[in-house]
C-alpha cells in the first residue's frame, strides 16, 4: 500500500495546477489519469493553441445554479496571476481579441509549463491507470487501482466533464460525487455547434465554411460574433456562445445585418441609389453564395431598389434580421467545449473547494457547476479553483 498527503484524479487543467500548489506546500502529491497523455483537452483547445485565461473574468461570463460560487476563487487567483506565471516561464503569447490570451505557437507550451511546476513540486503524475473502487477510511481514503492500492488523506476529483469523449472524458467524476450522496445538477453540452433540419441542411449545404458577423439570441441573451456555416449545421463563436442559452425547440433568432439600422438603409438606397439591383447591394453586404440561396427565397432580387414596394423591402429585411436556420439540436459531447451542470456547488466549500459532509474530498474546475463563455473563462476557473483547493488539502 503507497501513501500520498494528496491524490488528484485528473491529469487536466484544474488537476495539475493543484498539483503544483500543494506540492509546494510540502505535501506529497500523485496525480492519477486514465489517460495515456496528460492535459489532453489543453493541447486541442482554442485550435491548438489554448485561450488560456480571460482578464476580463467576472461572475458574469460564469453559468450556474448559484452565480456567486466561483466569486472567492476568482479574486484569490486572478488572470493577472497567472499571466504573471507564464511570464516567469517565457511562454510567447497573443491577445486575439481583447482579454482573451492565446498561446503563440503551440498549446503544448503551456502545457509543459504545467508538467514543469508539477516537477518542480515533486508531484508525481501516474498516466494509464484505472481507479477501480475508492473507499473512504476513518481518515483518508483508499483507492484501488491498476497500479496498485493506494491511500490518502486528501482526495480531489479534478475529472473534468463529459465533453470530447474521444480525447478520454468519461463521467466518472459524477460517479464519485453520487457514490458520496452529493448532489448533482442536470448536465448537457455546452460550448457547441447547433445541427439543423435536414432540408435546410441540403438548401444551405453551399454555404458550408462561410463566415459571417451575426447577432444570435435566445432567451433574452444576445451575442455579437462571428457564425460559421458548417456541412452540419451552424458553428463559430456567436453560436457556441449562444448554445449555453438556446435548447431545443427554443427561438433562435439570427441577425445577419448586426452593424445597421436595415430599414432605413435600405429605404435611403431606394431614394438615392434607385437604379441599383437590390442583389448587387446585398452582394456588397453578405458573402455572395449566401446571397445565391436567398435568390431561392427572394425571385425578384434582380430588381432595381426603385421597383420595389415597401412590403417586398419588409420582407428581404425579416428574412435577413430573423434568419430562420431552422435549428434541431446541437452536435452533442462529442464536440462540446465543455459540460454545463455538474456537482451542485452547494456541496462544496466556495473558499477550499473540500466537501461540507465529506472531510478530505475536493471537487475542482469543470465537474462542478460552473460553466464559463467561451473566451478563456473555463480555463480561468480551472486555475483559480485549483489554487485555492491547492492552498488546503
Amino acid at each position: 500500500m503507497e501513501h500520498f498527503d494528496v491524490v488528484i484524479i485528473g491529469a487536466g487543467a484544474s488537476g495539475l495546477f493543484c498539483a503544483a500548489q500543494a506540492g509546494y506546500r510540502g505535501r506529497k502529491v500523485l496525480v492519477l489519469d486514465h489517460a495515456n497523455k496528460a492535459g489532453k483537452k489543453i493541447l486541442m483547445s482554442g485550435g491548438g493553441r489554448c485561450n488560456f485565461t480571460n482578464l476580463d473574468a467576472a461572475p458574469k461570463h460564469f453559468l450556474s445554479e448559484n452565480p456567486h460560487f466561483c466569486i472567492s476563487a476568482l479574486k484569490r487567483y486572478t488572470p493577472y496571476d497567472f499571466v504573471e506565471l507564464v511570464d516567469r516561464h517565457g511562454l510567447e503569447y497573443v491577445e486575439k481579441a481583447p482579454g482573451q490570451y492565446f498561446c503563440e505557437h503551440s498549446a503544448k507550451d503551456l502545457l509543459n509549463i504545467l508538467l514543469t511546476e508539477c516537477e518542480w513540486s515533486g508531484s508525481e503524475i501516474r498516466l494509464d491507470t484505472k481507479i477501480n473502487t475508492i473507499d473512504q477510511l476513518e481518515k483518508g481514503f483508499k483507492l484501488a487501482t491498476s497500479g496498485g492500492q493506494i491511500q490518502c488523506e486528501s482526495l480531489v476529483v479534478a475529472t473534468g466533464g463529459l465533453s470530447i469523449p474521444t480525447l478520454g472524458a468519461s463521467g466518472f467524476g459524477y460517479q464519485i460525487a453520487e457514490q458520496f450522496d452529493l448532489k448533482v445538477l442536470p448536465r448537457r453540452a455546452s460550448l457547441v455547434p447547433i445541427t439543423i433540419q435536414p432540408t435546410m441542411k441540403e438548401k444551405l449545404s453551399t454555404l458550408s465554411g462561410i463566415s459571417l458577423d451575426i447577432e444570435a439570441t435566445a432567451n433574452g441573451v444576445t451575442f455579437k460574433e462571428p457564425m460559421l456555416f458548417t456541412h452540419r449545421g451552424i458553428s463559430g463563436p456567436a453560436i457556441l456562445q449562444i448554445s449555453n442559452f438556446w435548447q431545443p425547440g427554443d427561438e433562435l433568432q439570427l441577425n445577419l445585418l448586426p452593424d445597421m439600422d436595415p430599414d432605413a438603409h435600405f429605404k435611403a438606397l431606394r431614394q438615392d441609389k434607385p437604379k441599383r439591383a437590390l442583389e448587387t447591394e446585398l452582394n456588397s453586404l453578405l458573402p455572395k453564395r449566401f446571397v445565391e440561396v436567398m435568390k431561392q427565397d427572394v425571385p425578384w432580387m434582380t430588381k432595381p431598389m426603385a421597383e420595389l414596394s415597401n412590403e417586398q423591402l419588409a420582407q428581404v429585411i425579416q428574412y435577413l434580421t430573423h434568419f430562420d436556420v431552422q435549428p434541431n439540436g446541437t452536435e452533442g459531447y462529442r464536440t462540446a467545449e465543455v459540460t454545463l451542470g455538474g456537482v451542485d456547488t452547494n456541496e462544496v466549500s466556495s473558499k477550499t473547494f473540500e466537501c461540507n459532509n465529506v472531510k478530505g474530498l475536493y471537487l475542482i474546475g469543470e465537474v462542478l457547476d460552473v460553466t464559463g463563455w467561451l473566451g478563456g473563462y473555463n480555463f480561468q476557473f480551472a486555475w483559480s479553483s485549483g489554487f485555492a483547493a491547492g492552498q488546503f488539502v
